[in-house]
């Protein structure tokens, strides 16, 4: 039997998304994947649409198209991978505030934003000595791997960036009106809000890498590429390597933080109980529980595979 391949689409767009349309978007989605392998995660607000979705082919397609005709066309950012596994159990819809939660209201990415850079020309303006790089992913995620000489600005989430901005951004500027600002994420969706973010307050030479590093690495060969380690994806794969295949990381169950496989060789590693991130965040109480939880997954995937090979 012809195993699956599973096609993986990453996408966002800003715009204005009228409340009627989200809902009625949201249900006939629900409907395809009640009648197909259809899974994912997709975020919908009034500013517009943000997401990953992971089926076969033609229901991408099918998915897509609807899509479309709900966005108006509109330039969905769309990045492209394939998997032999499903990355996400199910297909979660979210109504939300914002498709990337900053936390403000008076910023319109859809209106005013940065310059999109693309992989190419991204490297020229990394490498410029009057540019300045800021990678906008959260902690957890710049610590697998980042572009070389940016600023981590070590939020745990991004609506702590503003405040980053507040308090640390001009400390990093020699010149206000010369200096570049350089921005990157994952996909792309961050950096442009925190473009319009930056153009609010008054910052200028502001640019952002167009399709995030997941786009780079797709287009950018390895003899050139300044991106360095694993990128964190919001999925099953946890991390992604250099040819956009499944990296090395997994996911500590306990805390949802990812570890390397030198991490889980630690002696404070107890698969699905605790690392060495947070073996102290928890109880002991709390630890017998995720004890019970692991016993629970090995029992089913043993009786999985007992089922698979009868």
């Amino acid at each position: 039997m012809k195993s699956k391949i599973y096609k993986i689409i990453s996408l966002y767009s800003f715009f204005p998304f009228q409340e009627k349309l989200i809902i009625d978007l949201k249900n006939k989605l629900l409907e395809i994947e009640n009648e197909n392998d259809l899974s994912g995660l997709l975020i919908f607000a009034s500013e517009g649409i943000n997401g990953t979705i992971c089926a076969e082919k033609n229901i991408i397609d099918i998915v897509i198209n609807l899509i479309n005709k709900y966005t108006d066309y509109r330039n969905l950012n769309i990045k492209v991978n394939f998997s032999k596994k499903k990355v996400f159990k199910k297909l979660k819809i979210k109504i939300k505030k914002e498709i990337v939660t900053m936390g403000v209201p008076e910023i319109n990415p859809s209106e005013n934003n940065g310059t999109y850079i693309d992989s190419t020309d991204w490297n020229k303006l990394i490498k410029n000595q009057k540019t300045i790089v800021i990678d906008t992913r959260n902690h957890y995620e710049v610590s697998i791997g980042t572009f070389q000489n940016s600023i981590n600005p070590n939020t745990r989430n991004f609506s702590e960036f503003p405040k980053w901005v507040d308090d640390h951004l001009d400390k990093h500027l020699e010149d206000k009106e010369s200096t570049n600002i350089a921005m990157f994420c994952t996909g792309g969706i961050r950096c442009e809000k925190a473009t319009s973010l930056l153009k609010k307050k008054g910052y200028k030479n502001i640019y952002h890498l167009q399709g995030g590093i997941l786009q780079y690495l797709d287009e950018i060969s390895k003899e050139e590429n300044l991106f360095e380690g694993e990128c964190y994806v919001f999925d099953k794969r946890v991390a992604l390597d250099q040819d956009l295949e499944k990296g090395s990381y997994s996911i500590c169950h306990a805390c949802g933080m990812p570890i390397s496989i030198q991490d889980q060789k630690r002696k404070e590693y107890r698969k699905g109980i605790q690392c060495h991130l947070c073996i102290d965040h928890f109880s002991d109480d709390d630890r017998k529980r995720f004890e019970e939880r692991q016993k629970q997954i090995d029992r089913l995937k043993v009786e999985n595979h007992k089922i698979y090979k009868d």
